[in-house]
């Protein structure tokens, strides 16, 4: 990234920098909120137009028609079988509309966008002169990436992460009392590059994390991401998305059915788990290894972190009739033992208390609240 990459210590990897020399120190900084964490592995995407909100509203997941200046959110865009084709977080100031995508999806994101505008008044454009800066709100790091963010409109361009409560209109399935998302209050600012690269002349790697580090706050907050926890099977339900990306009492859109029909009758084919792994291996499993029970093989890990309070943890899709107890990650160094902790239970939406859409199935008189928006 911008300036960044030429600072003592950085250490590059295939998507950005990884380290700044300490990834478990850079953890706790940035968890502090005195750390800035260049995401060179996010794209910007800019749609404007006075049809911007309507039009992404009728196309995508989350109702985003009203959504006001400097308000966030998050989108996903769905097959007609309901599976997840893209993610990105969005924020709007008023005159465009900000898409914050994993850079693997961005074009392809872009490129669905264009085909699906036909006569709609907006633009759609990949913004490759912008750059992201991670940090948590409520530190140092929040003043110097506001102070840095970009603002065609008047407005400091800054997403904040919805993923710390329950969205209006979506569902939580977790069956936590804390949920460890609601600790993590990432946000990620918008920066033109020359003003990145001001800002990174007047820092050191005492103020800045590297991916390793956002990323080890993420599987610990169990949120989940297009470019690692998404292939071509995904729904929104397996792994909780439904909680900060899906509105399920918006008017109609590609894969509504299928999200409907899974949300009211429950069961999604798979579901998302948080490992816990065995720190006494030097060898740490990669995304993709296969998971077992037994000699059954019940899933594949998607993320993969060394926390510096948690020690080795994981995210992993699992097979709905996966047991709930303790697996096997196999990997080519051996296998490592994995402590479950259940994320989507296995009738996620089947036993819940939970509002039903009136077309599939009657309403309850009186719905939970702990799954108000």
């Amino acid at each position: 990234m911008a300036g960044f990459a030429d600072i003592a210590g950085a250490v590059a990897g295939e998507h950005g920098i990884e380290h700044f020399g300490d990834a478990f120190r850079e953890q706790r900084r940035l968890e502090s909120g005195s750390a800035l964490a260049p995401l060179d592995d996010r794209t910007v995407i800019e749609v404007a137009g006075p049809e911007r909100l309507s039009w992404l509203d009728s196309i995508t997941s989350q109702a985003v028609g009203r959504l006001a200046p400097g308000e966030s959110t998050e989108l996903l865009v769905l097959d007609p079988q309901g599976r997840v084709e893209h993610a990105a977080g969005v924020v709007d100031d008023g005159a465009s509309t900000w898409l914050i995508a994993d850079t693997a999806d961005a074009e392809a994101l872009a490129t669905w966008l264009q085909r699906m505008k036909f006569r709609t008044q907006a633009t759609v454009g990949v913004r490759p002169d912008l750059v992201l800066l991670g940090f948590v709100d409520g530190g140092d790091a929040a003043d110097r990436a506001t102070g840095a963010a970009s603002a065609p409109a008047g407005m400091p361009l800054v997403w904040t992460d919805p993923w710390q409560r329950v969205s209006a209109g979506g569902h939580q399935y977790a069956e936590v009392a804390d949920h460890p998302g609601a600790e993590l209050a990432w946000r990620v600012a918008i920066v033109a590059r020359d003003a990145a690269e001001e800002l990174a002349a007047s820092l050191s790697a005492e103020d800045l994390a590297g991916l390793l580090a956002a990323e080890a706050l993420r599987v610990a907050a169990w949120r989940p991401r297009w470019s690692a926890e998404v292939d071509e099977r995904s729904l929104p339900h397996e792994s909780d998305w439904i909680r900060t990306a899906v509105h399920l009492n918006k008017g109609c859109y590609r894969g509504q059915e299928t999200v409907a029909k899974v949300h009211n009758l429950g069961h999604p084919p798979r579901r998302l788990a948080a490992l816990h792994l065995d720190g006494s291996e030097a060898v740490l499993p990669a995304a993709g290894d296969a998971v077992f029970a037994g000699e059954d093989e019940v899933g594949r890990i998607t993320s993969v972190a060394r926390h510096h309070e948690d020690g080795p943890i994981a995210l992993a899709i699992l097979s709905r009739r996966a047991p709930v107890g303790d697996l096997v990650v196999r990997t080519d160094g051996g296998d490592v033992a994995a402590a479950q902790q259940v994320i989507v239970p296995a009738d996620a939406g089947a036993t819940a208390d939970i509002p039903r859409l009136t077309r599939l199935s009657r309403r309850p008189s009186a719905p939970d609240p702990r799954h108000a928006g």
